[in-house]
């Protein structure tokens, strides 16, 4: 459609600007060793909220000439990066890709042989459920001279679990975590067990499921109701607590609470979209925005729905009178007084 003509537009302009710069900059050098090596860095800019950026991404993002982008990375985050990079967008969604995990590791390749600095910005963390892994294993095999560099990101999970006050795993309730994912990569059918069956996603968060661990489904408000279903036809407490975040830590949050039983009517009651990250076990209800009494197994009402970041209004958007300061990392400051510290005293 028109808006994948123009991504398209914008990758082959940014390619053709790039491999210019490539070759003033070879017929200008002196030896081999003074032409710029590419760089590709995979960088995790976290579950939504720009506060939650690492400080090396936010350095990294000084200096890209090319900047590839997911879906999920808001205009925020985008506008932190130089004025002079060029923005190709990737994004994929549910039934509709820009680009295939195929093209993009074209479009890495054309980019680093053309002796770009990329930054390939990913939502969450990209090596958990980002496609990070297949990139990085692509880009050595194609050119091991690339220079690859992975910036962890704030996972979802952890993100959102820590805003809401959910702790993934906690000393008397949750003994584990498993992080799962919704849905199975582009292209792939069923998988097939260690006896031959085919199975998916369902069947192996199912098989994953235990009342003292914490499950946590991302990509995976498609997939909800066979999960529901297939988890209760399983065993599993048709009771135990449940919440799915849309867009989570940001302003826009919403978030549903319920029984895992309930949670898909909820869903689609609320009309969640992508993306949604849901959170089944029992800590659920140490969240403080649990709506229920904690004895209270009957959920009446089956679900409440809850809007907005949790966080104070005036910390919402905090990340941003810090990077107003004028800051010299570099300069000295004047040093505590030292305290020495006694072992025994603790």
């Amino acid at each position: 459609d028109g808006g994948g003509d123009a991504a398209a537009d914008d990758a082959l302009d940014a390619l053709e600007l790039l491999r210019a710069r490539g070759r003033a900059r070879a017929s200008s050098a002196t030896t081999r060793d003074d032409a710029r090596a590419a760089r590709v860095c995979l960088v995790g800019v976290g579950p939504g909220d720009p506060g939650l950026l690492t400080l090396r991404a936010y350095q990294l993002m000084q200096t890209a000439d090319v900047v590839l982008y997911d879906r999920l990375v808001s205009n925020e985050i985008l506008n932190l990066a130089r004025a002079e990079a060029r923005m190709v967008y990737v994004g994929k969604r549910a039934g509709y890709h820009t680009r295939t995990q195929e093209e993009i590791h074209e479009l890495l390749a054309a980019f680093a042989d053309a002796g770009a600095t990329i930054l390939r910005l990913k939502g969450g963390d990209p090596l958990v459920f980002g496609r990070g892994g297949e990139e990085f294993e692509f880009l050595r095999e194609h050119n091991p001279n690339v220079r690859v560099e992975v910036v962890p990101g704030i996972t979802a999970a952890a993100g959102v679990g820590s805003e809401l006050g959910i702790p993934l795993t906690h000393r008397g309730v949750a003994t584990s975590v498993r992080l799962l994912t919704g849905h199975l990569r582009e292209g792939a059918g069923s998988r097939e067990d260690a006896t031959g069956a085919a199975s998916d996603p369902v069947d192996f968060a199912v098989t994953s499921a235990d009342v003292e661990t914490t499950l946590v489904v991302y990509m995976g408000l498609g997939t909800l109701p066979k999960l529901s279903e297939k988890l209760i036809a399983s065993g599993f407490p048709a009771d135990m607590p449940a919440v799915a975040i849309e867009r989570g830590t940001t302003v826009d949050e919403r978030r549903v609470f319920s029984s895992i039983e309930h949670l898909p009517e909820a869903a689609a009651a609320c009309e969640l979209v992508s993306p949604t990250l849901l959170i089944v076990g029992r800590t659920v209800t140490l969240s403080p925005h649990w709506p229920y009494a904690a004895d209270e197994s009957s959920y009446d009402p089956k679900w409440v729905e809850q809007r907005g970041s949790p966080r104070a209004a005036e910390d919402v958007d905090d990340w941003r009178a810090w990077l107003d300061l004028d800051v010299d990392f570099a300069s000295s400051r004047p040093r505590a007084v030292a305290r020495e510290i006694h072992v025994d005293a603790f």
